[in-house]
């Protein structure tokens, strides 16, 4: 048991602060996966861990928009089934990945998703000036964000508010809530494949899910203090450092 605390430890304060920083800038998977990596746990079933690990975080900020939800239009929820569809599809592709190739790519993800996370507000800007208002695009454009968001998961956040801009929504508040609603159907079902697939270590599942939701509920008040501003900030410095040393790792 002594022997295993500082692995315990680390996986704890990952999962902490991945909480953290989901409670208000999302982009905890940024810190969490790579901790994984660092503790030896192969890049595969690093990303498998994670995923099911951060999910039940996430059912607290789903709950936390339900009021605004509730007033969005019913017909928004049909982005429910591209979720689940894309993703336990990127789910079955990241099994059917090997572990050599998805070490390779893992720098690339953490990067790109880093990048996605950077220009978020750009993003948003100029696909909120569409003028494509079009159900089955946005379905679409959906079932893709899920089969990557299954495969790998960083940066899913960014995507789906796309999507709900390409419709037209304006309301950020109901956008987030929609968008905890379409990641939870997502890794969801990603997380139920993992685990009939044997994917996941269990050890760092619980030891992670604690420090999720422990620092999602327990460090929002200091989360929302710093403002999303300096918490985005740190999540990108986090995101680039964190691509560095994978590239170095895998040098």
């Amino acid at each position: 048991m002594v022997a295993h605390f500082p692995h315990v430890a680390l996986s704890f304060s990952g999962a902490f602060v991945a909480g953290v920083i989901n409670s208000i800038a999302g982009g905890g998977t940024l810190v969490s996966f790579p901790v994984l990596i660092w503790l030896g746990l192969p890049p595969v079933s690093a990303n498998a861990t994670s995923t099911v690990a951060i999910w039940p975080g996430s059912v607290g900020g789903a709950w936390g928009y339900r009021r605004e939800v509730a007033t969005a239009e019913r017909w928004l929820l049909a982005l429910i089934l591209p979720s689940a569809v894309g993703g336990v599809l990127g789910a079955v592709l990241l099994r059917w990945t090997s572990s050599a190739t998805f070490a390779h790519l893992v720098p690339w993800l953490v990067l790109f998703a880093t990048l996605l996370f950077m220009l978020q507000g750009p993003i948003h800007r100029h696909l909120k000036t569409s003028s494509s208002r079009s159900l089955t695009g946005a379905m679409c454009f959906q079932f893709f964000v899920a089969l990557y968001g299954g495969y790998f998961g960083a940066g899913i956040g960014i995507l789906m508010l796309a999507a709900l801009s390409i419709l037209g929504m304006a309301d950020i508040h109901q956008m987030n809530g929609l968008k905890n609603i379409f990641a939870l159907a997502i890794n969801g079902v990603a997380s139920v494949y993992f685990i009939l697939a044997g994917m996941v270590y269990w050890p760092d599942v619980l030891t992670m899910a604690i420090g999720a939701i422990a620092g999602g509920y327990g460090c929002a008040g200091l989360a929302r203090r710093m403002g999303r501003t300096t918490v985005r900030r740190i999540v990108i410095i986090i995101g680039f450092a964190m691509t560095l040393s994978l590239f170095l790792k895998h040098s």
